[in-house]
């Protein structure tokens, strides 16, 4: 019986540390916070709690657009913007989320006050896509995009579009405008 008891007791212990409260502010591959690959729009209510939930409904779930949901703190500060898979589905999948409150970061400590150069030296870019405004820095390990607006780049590199744009074309204190993090799934 005492045998038991301690056993019980050494087991109690053990689950007690292993299990890691989720940091609601943590970004990986797999999830945002609270958020994870998983997570369904009906889930939102739930999980943000706390938190404010706005859901733009456009009117006609016949025209095939997505509605956004945004997610603010109680105070009215704006943290994500999420994209559902599916437009006036609760059961949808979260395939998109654009990352706004620089309390959110990644395991190798990347915000949206993040630079270029701290991308470059935690990160294997994966590829450098160049748009109209804005250059886009895709990270495969995080399922991440890290957009940085073309002002912070030289001038020659600005306007042409056909152009391939290199790390090394990037300045180091090139800004991230914003990132947003893609996830695949049904």
């Amino acid at each position: 019986m005492r045998k038991s008891i301690l056993s019980l007791i050494v087991l109690s212990i053990i689950i007690t540390n292993c299990s890691k409260k989720q940091d609601p502010f943590q970004i990986s591959k797999q999830h945002i916070g609270l958020l994870n690959d998983s997570t369904q729009v009906k889930d939102l209510e739930k999980i943000y709690a706390n938190d404010s939930v706005v859901k733009f409904i456009s009117g006609d779930e016949f025209t095939g657009n997505i509605n956004d949901i945004e997610i603010f703190e109680k105070g009215g500060k704006k943290l994500l913007t999420l994209t559902p898979s599916q437009a006036l589905d609760s059961t949808a999948y979260i395939k998109s989320i654009d990352v706004i409150d620089p309390r959110y970061k990644t395991d190798k400590n990347i915000t949206t006050l993040s630079t270029f150069k701290d991308i470059n030296n935690s990160y294997k870019i994966s590829r450098i896509s160049n748009s109209i405004n804005s250059v886009v820095i895709i990270i495969d390990e995080l399922n991440a995009s890290f957009v940085i607006d073309k002002k912070d780049l030289p001038a020659s590199l600005r306007f042409d579009m056909n152009l391939k744009i290199e790390a090394t074309h990037i300045p180091d204190t090139a800004k991230i405008k914003y990132f947003f993090v893609n996830w695949n799934n049904n």
